[in-house]
Parts: structure tokens; sequence; C-alpha cells
């Protein structure tokens, strides 16, 4: 099994400036490049100060002016939010100012807060299908003259500029958690992101199994498959249980913003109360602390090494969680130095 890491910038308050917040973030990726992950993970969001994302390529080819060893990938670009020639195109140059460094993340999204502001009208099976239509689009405008009519784009042969530096392009991840997107990845021949969020093993188990049906029926084709889930490894219980709490507020403001029912003035959402945040059962901390990759070290080990016999071929390390930045250092710190080792 590989490691990567998945974060952004999250501001959860007006005090705190973004300056401050790209340097904390510049310093935890340094710290997976350095620790002996395989990736760092970035992805794409508009309007939200909680997951401060305009575009993965800006920030992928900053990163790689601080990095030196890892791969640097988009989880994910909207695919709806990009013309198929235009993210042909910078994904080709973020692929040749990184050095051919790059992996490509792509899904539908999630927010309609996001879809009513960028394409008014737009829903999730549109946005399903415009996904659909565009990733296969993307070898073929990287190998040049590529001419398409379909659903949604239309354009004469066109050539995606520069060229990739990396044959045949960057790899290509599909952000699936239903059966047909599955299905769909795996037969285009691209690899597969999963996100299970509350639901724990059950959900975690679905999910590798969608993914193992899509693959036997495409036989030839050998993609990979990562789990992307939110991790703390605590010092002690004691630790662990503050960190449970930490990320059961995290998903409380994660559901308000899915919800899109709440106020938001200057890209933050209208504070929970503490009532609001105790009543939702479903985040209850101790749920969490059951269901993600929560728990002291040799916990976590534990609980990847199920992902792993599973057949999981990467997990990546969700550090977006509200907490400080010295909290999301030491938690990364104590699994490079001591969950990572059990698996080289």
């Amino acid at each position: 099994m590989e490691f990567s890491l998945f974060a952004h910038m999250e501001r959860l308050t007006p005090d705190q400036p973004h300056e401050v917040l790209h340097e904390e973030f510049i310093s935890i990726c340094k710290m997976a490049d350095e620790g002996g992950m395989r990736a760092i993970w970035t992805g794409e969001h508009h309007g939200m100060e909680f997951t401060i994302a305009p575009n993965p390529f800006l920030s992928i080819v900053d990163l790689a002016h601080h990095t030196k060893n890892v791969r640097l990938g988009t989880g994910t670009v909207i695919a709806p939010f990009w013309h198929p020639i235009r993210l042909a195109g910078e994904a080709a140059a973020t692929d040749l100012i990184t050095g051919g460094r790059l992996e490509l993340g792509i899904a539908r999204g999630a927010y309609s807060f996001e879809y009513e502001r960028m394409m008014p009208g737009l829903d999730a099976a549109q946005a399903g299908a415009r996904m659909r239509e565009t990733a296969p689009l993307l070898p073929q405008l990287w190998a040049g003259d590529c001419t398409h009519a379909g659903q949604f784009y239309s354009f004469p042969a066109t050539t995606a500029v520069p060229k990739a530096l990396q044959d045949g392009g960057p790899p290509i991840w599909i952000a699936a958690r239903e059966e047909a997107s599955h299905q769909f990845g795996v037969s285009a021949g691209f690899n597969i992101q999963v996100t299970p969020l509350w639901q724990g093993m059950e959900e975690i188990t679905a999910l590798k199994s969608r993914f193992d049906a899509a693959r036997a029926e495409n036989p030839g084709r050998s993609p990979k498959i990562m789990l992307l889930h939110h991790t703390y490894v605590g010092r002690d219980e004691e630790d662990v249980a503050q960190a449970a709490r930490e990320i059961s507020r995290y998903y409380c403001y994660f559901g308000a913003w899915f919800q899109n029912k709440r106020p938001v003035r200057n890209g933050l959402i209208e504070a929970l109360s503490e009532e609001e945040i105790a009543g939702n059962n479903l985040m209850a901390p101790e749920k969490l602390a059951r269901d993600l990759t929560i728990g002291t070290k040799q916990e976590v080990i534990d609980r990847i090494r199920r992902y792993e016999d599973m057949g999981y071929d990467e997990f990546s390390f969700w550090i977006d969680t509200g907490m400080s930045h010295q909290r999301k250092r030491d938690s990364l710190a104590r699994f490079l130095d001591d969950v990572l080792p059990a698996f080289a």
C-alpha cells in the first residue's frame, strides 16, 4: 500500500490571515514530501472559506517549488466547470512545469452552493454526465487532433498544447461512489478515488466491492483504487477523544455547507450553535471515532491493515479537520514516524 496526503487551506474565522494559512499549508505539504509519502492531493472549490482552492493547478505549481519527491494530484477538479480543451491544456502545462509530477483527479462536484454560482441550473445528474463526457476526451486531446460532437461540447480537430511531459499525459483518477461511476472509470482505463465519510467499514467494503465488480467486467484493465479518509493519530486516548470532538464539529459544518440552507457572508457560513452541534447525533464524536481512521498509532495501523487486506492500493490521509495547525502537524508527524514504517 502507498500513502498520500489530502490537504487544503481552511479558514474558519475572519481573524485568520490568508497568508498565514498559505504558509501552514506549505508546511504540512513539505512534511508529507520529506516523510516519504507518494503524493499530495488538493482540490477545487469556489467561494467557500471552509475549503480554499479555486484552482488546484495553481496550488500544484506552487507546491512543486516547495517539494522534491511527491507526485502532485488534483483531488479533484470539478469537470463541469471546465471546457475539455481548457482542462487538457492546463493539465498538460502543469505537468510540464512540475517536471512530470501531475496526477489528474476528476469529479462531478458535490456542493449545490457551488453549482448555483458557477453554473446556475446544474444538478448532480447533469454534472455527472458532463464529467463522463469530458474525461475520455483528455487523452485524445493530449494525443492530438481530437474532433468531438457530444451532448455538451462540440469542437473541430484540436490538440492540447503544450505537450505533457509524461508519455500519454498524466494518470487520470475518477472520484466514484455509485456502481455506474466505478464502471465508467474502470472501463475507460482510469484509476478510482473513493471517499467514504461517516459510515465506517460498511461503506469502505461496499465501495471496494463496486470497484472489484467493475474490474471483473473489464478484463485487461489494471486500475488502482485510492481510499481517502479523515485520519488522526493521537498521542494517547485523551488526545484521540479530543480529536473526535474536533472532527465532529468539522463534520457538522461540512453537512451545513452540503445542505446549503444557512446564510453565507464573506465566504463564511453562519456559525452553528453548540446546541446544534451537540444535537447532531449522526456526527457524534463517538460515532466518528468508530468509523474514521482515528486512534492511537497501533489502532491506526490496525485499521489501515484492514484496508490493505481488502486490496486498496493507496491510503490518503485527509487532514482537513478545522484543528489548529500544530495539532495537524503533531498528528501527521506521528503518522509519518510511527505508522508508515509498519508498511515499509
